[in-house]
């Protein structure tokens, strides 16, 4: 398959030196270089070499949550297990759980672990005191879910009961916990270099702080209205996550802000794992000996639907709560990092993988698990796009 794209409209501004090196006769156009949008690059390179493909991102790094979120290697706490299954059906549940434990397979498989700092500590789900009725409900469930996960995870052992670790662990106000020896944690960060490196290995071109405001049909041809010109193209494939709106507003995509803090280095920290509660609307874990900690958007979900980066002062009163409190009680933790990712959800648990207009494809809303589903999801769209 030969695509042919051409730059229009740059005339004046890049030399015939730069045009014919970095920017005429691409293939294909991914907008975003998130984890999504580079591994649909890098598989389109792979699908076919000689395809010359171009990554439009409109931020410095990647905009979004790809280097922002809490680095969990997860698939889904005993809790949100039990959503989901409230929300859709066994198969569905059942569907989604491998496709996520595919996905970090993957990602493990493109990059290497070392690559990726990514140790396989296991995680727990935490229930305070006062939640002793969910508690019950999750553990009810806890045998129902070990045997159906068993078809993707291969294992039967997947939830079990930890409350002997809670001591261990110094939590305080913690009454029950769910251990899953099957997660792990990543430093997402160095993810996105790795998987950036794999990109310019392969000889894809990554443009940054080159904005896209408008998407539009001409004849056959796909035209990008961006920041630095018209781009004008056979093939696009949309992976802007949480942005996807700004686009493509009829898309069931809604931006969900995640405030996130690291701490100062906590001597004798007791910690090695990922942690969760209150169905994963609060996740923390160890890193280089301190506590990353972030959640809390369940405090007002309508607030924190923007596609604004920032903090509320109702969210960081709650998780520096939680951090003194039942995390690192009675130790006055003190914060080194504070930060925001957008991630993008939707009513319909799966992703959004399809054409939205001619030529153009999507690869968007991961709910919160683009660590697990964005492998997965970006070579879905690059074998769309290929069709």
């Amino acid at each position: 398959m030969n695509f042919e794209f051409l730059l229009l409209g740059l005339e004046h501004t890049f030399s015939y030196w730069e045009r014919t090196a970095f920017t005429d006769d691409a293939d294909v156009i991914v907008i975003g270089s998130g984890i999504v949008g580079l591994s649909a690059a890098l598989h389109l390179k792979r699908l076919q070499p000689q395809l010359k493909v171009i990554v439009l991102e409109r931020g410095f790094l990647p905009s979004g949550a790809s280097t922002k979120n809490a680095g969990f290697a997860c698939f889904g706490s005993l809790s949100e297990q039990i959503a989901y299954l409230k929300r859709s059906s066994e198969a569905e549940v059942l569907r989604l759980a491998d496709y996520k434990w595919r996905g970090l397979q993957r990602l493990r498989q493109n990059l290497g672990d070392r690559s990726i700092d990514f140790y396989q500590y296991g995680g727990y789900e935490l229930f305070m005191g006062g939640e002793e009725t969910t508690a019950e409900e999750s553990l009810d469930h806890l045998a129902y879910f070990n045997k159906l996960l068993k078809q993707a995870i291969g294992s039967d052992d997947i939830y079990q009961t930890a409350d002997a670790k809670i001591a261990e662990f110094g939590f305080d106000k913690v009454s029950r916990m769910i251990f899953n020896p099957y997660e792990g944690q990543i430093h997402t960060g160095k993810m996105m270099r790795t998987l950036l490196n794999k990109v310019y290995e392969a000889d894809v071109l990554v443009l940054n702080q080159c904005n896209v405001d408008s998407i539009n049909q001409e004849g056959n041809n796909v035209l990008l209205n961006t920041s630095h010109g018209n781009f004008k193209a056979k093939k696009v494939i949309l992976a802007t996550n949480a942005f996807a709106a700004q686009l493509y507003p009829e898309l069931d995509v809604v931006p969900g802000r995640g405030q996130v803090l690291v701490t100062k280095p906590v001597p004798g920290l007791k910690l090695k794992g990922t942690y969760h509660f209150n169905d994963g609307y609060y996740y923390f874990r160890n890193i280089d000996n301190r506590v990353l900690f972030g959640g809390g958007r369940n405090i007002d979900f309508k607030q924190e639907e923007t596609w604004d980066f920032g903090h509320t002062e109702s969210v960081k009163a709650k998780l520096v709560s939680y951090l003194n409190e039942v995390i690192l009680p009675n130790q006055n933790a003190e914060i080194d990092y504070w930060w925001s990712g957008i991630m993008g959800f939707g009513e319909d648990i799966s992703p959004i993988i399809k054409e939205v207009q001619p030529n153009v494809f999507c690869a968007v809303r991961c709910n919160g698990m683009g660590v697990a589903m964005g492998s997965l999801v970006g070579e879905e769209v690059a074998e769309l796009a290929l069709k």
